[in-house]
């Protein structure tokens, strides 16, 4: 890994760890990842498939997750008040941390991207597009929703009796792989191996559950993202997995209901991860929209 820091980055001037694959000339496509997950989180294989389009990928760790900064001394997150609507406990919001992905492509000297966001990255993605237009080419928004309650909720039945993940690293990754196991793609084969090298890479680089409940909390302060998604003018592509059992796929129809002309791809089998024997077709789908989007800014 290649791994680099930008310092000062956005309104919040955090430090954000990022990784940038490709030709910097071509066109850029920045990966978001989702609530308590990391950069590594996108597989490099999946990111290798991107590559293999001809883009460039850009990934990295947002706010309290991974070696970008973390916000140790806000507030304990009380996330049970917060689902009560009592929001006293938000250290910040989903708008925070588009600013921080904006802040990146600063750094960066990239004028706009294309987004690619999954779960709580899926919602940052839609934020940022929503906020900042001018920096957005076109969204993918993948396994994720509106910020509507009514939709894309959890299916706590499959989720019941995992519990806190332990703090000790071989816990920890064995507890991702029980985790995974219960939300991931239960039409595919489960890559346990490539789960739990991830799970321990994850480790060493910096689990915060602290974090991730802030995460979470920055989700419902920030709400319901309907009627403002209504008025984007992205192109847009929403995917979700026909069996996503942490966030229902009925989040992902809700996007595409709200965003004009989006087009929704839904996937059987697909759960709330990426299994390899989709990285092929989900690199196809997202490039697709790429190169659509850059021709039509070419004006071909």
């Amino acid at each position: 890994m290649n791994e680099e820091k930008a310092v000062n980055v956005g309104p919040s001037a955090i430090e954000v760890v990022y990784e940038r694959f490709g030709d910097p000339a071509a066109p850029p496509v920045l990966l978001m990842m989702g609530g308590g997950a990391q950069m590594i989180n996108w597989p490099d294989g999946f990111c290798a498939e991107l590559l293999g389009h001809g883009v460039q990928v850009i990934r990295f760790d947002n706010r309290d997750s991974g070696r970008s900064t973390h916000f140790h001394d806000a507030p304990v997150p009380d996330l049970q008040a917060a689902l009560a609507g009592d929001l006293s406990s938000a250290s910040y919001s989903l708008s925070d941390m588009a600013a921080d992905a904006v802040g990146l492509l600063d750094v960066l000297g990239i004028d706009s991207a294309h987004l690619v966001g999954a779960s709580l990255g899926g919602m940052i993605a839609q934020t940022l597009a929503v906020e900042h237009p001018d920096r957005v080419r076109s969204l993918t928004s993948m396994m994720s929703t509106t910020g509507d309650l009514a939709v894309g909720q959890p299916h706590f039945a499959k989720l019941s009796g995992l519990g806190p993940p332990p703090d000790d690293r071989q816990g920890y990754v064995d507890w991702q792989v029980r985790a995974l196991r219960a939300v991931g793609s239960p039409g595919f084969p489960f890559d346990a191996a490539g789960v739990a090298e991830r799970a321990g890479l994850a480790h060493d680089r910096g689990v915060d559950r602290m974090g991730m409940m802030r995460q979470a909390v920055a989700v419902l302060v920030t709400g319901d993202r309907t009627a403002r998604l209504r008025a984007l003018k992205v192109p847009t592509l929403v995917v979700h997995g026909a069996a996503d059992a942490m966030c229902d796929v009925s989040g992902g129809q809700a996007t595409a209901e709200a965003v004009p002309g989006a087009e929704l791809v839904i996937i059987e089998g697909m759960g709330h991860d990426l299994p390899r024997q989709l990285w092929s077709r989900l690199g196809t789908l997202i490039v697709g929209l790429v190169r659509r989007t850059e021709a039509g800014r070419a004006g071909i």
